[in-house]
């Protein structure tokens, strides 16, 4: 379990095809507390440490979470919003978040409102019923509150958010694109007031 409150930035030192795709994530964590096993949030993705060294941290990734996330997210060089498990007691800062990808969005624009961004992004068919002004979203790991939604005649729908310069500037938002494709996690009430209307139908 996750609150969406970005902690480090790590970059993937290096990536290895085995059974499933192994990489290594250099990072700022005092590596001594982060025990073999632990779930560690790697741009909205949760993983598990298989091994460690002072400075970085080792995570397997199934071909079921490659197909499932950002295109070209997990390649030697690449910048990762890195969250550790929420413990008993530790602030909820964010919101509720599981670190399961529902989808992946791509961002539509990028625009600088002050000093800070608005960001406009596509959400997939599959998941535009689940994304409501005021309500939260996570995108790359990083809670967020999305301000508007635009639905499109294809199914698809437009959202936006607003970036303040402390996220963009401790996050990866801080090299956001155009085009550039987001990992989706929606908000966990939004699944089961689903669930509970599906089966009421």
């Amino acid at each position: 379990m996750f609150t969406g409150i970005i902690s480090d930035i790590g970059t993937i030192r290096k990536v290895e095809q085995r059974g499933d795709l192994r990489a290594e994530i250099a990072c700022g964590y005092e590596m001594g507390g982060v025990d073999i096993g632990a779930s560690i949030a790697c741009s909205g993705v949760c993983l598990t440490v298989v091994s460690k060294t002072a400075d970085s941290f080792t995570i397997d990734i199934s071909a079921e979470s490659l197909s499932r996330t950002a295109p070209g997210l997990f390649v030697e060089g690449n910048r990762l919003n890195l969250e550790r498990a929420l413990k008993l007691g530790d602030e909820l800062g964010g919101h509720i978040v599981t670190g399961h990808v529902d989808g992946v969005g791509e961002v539509i624009a990028v625009e600088p409102k002050g000093d800070s961004h608005k960001i406009t992004i596509r959400a997939p068919k599959s998941l535009a019923a689940f994304i409501a002004p005021k309500g939260s979203i996570t995108l790359d790991g990083i809670s967020l509150t999305v301000n508007d939604v635009m639905d499109e005649a294809d199914g698809h729908a437009l959202f936006t958010i607003n970036i303040i310069p402390h996220t963009w500037e401790m996050t990866t938002f801080s090299s956001l694109t155009m085009g550039r494709k987001l990992n989706i996690e929606i908000d966990v009430l939004a699944r089961y007031l689903q669930r509970m209307q599906s089966v009421r139908g």
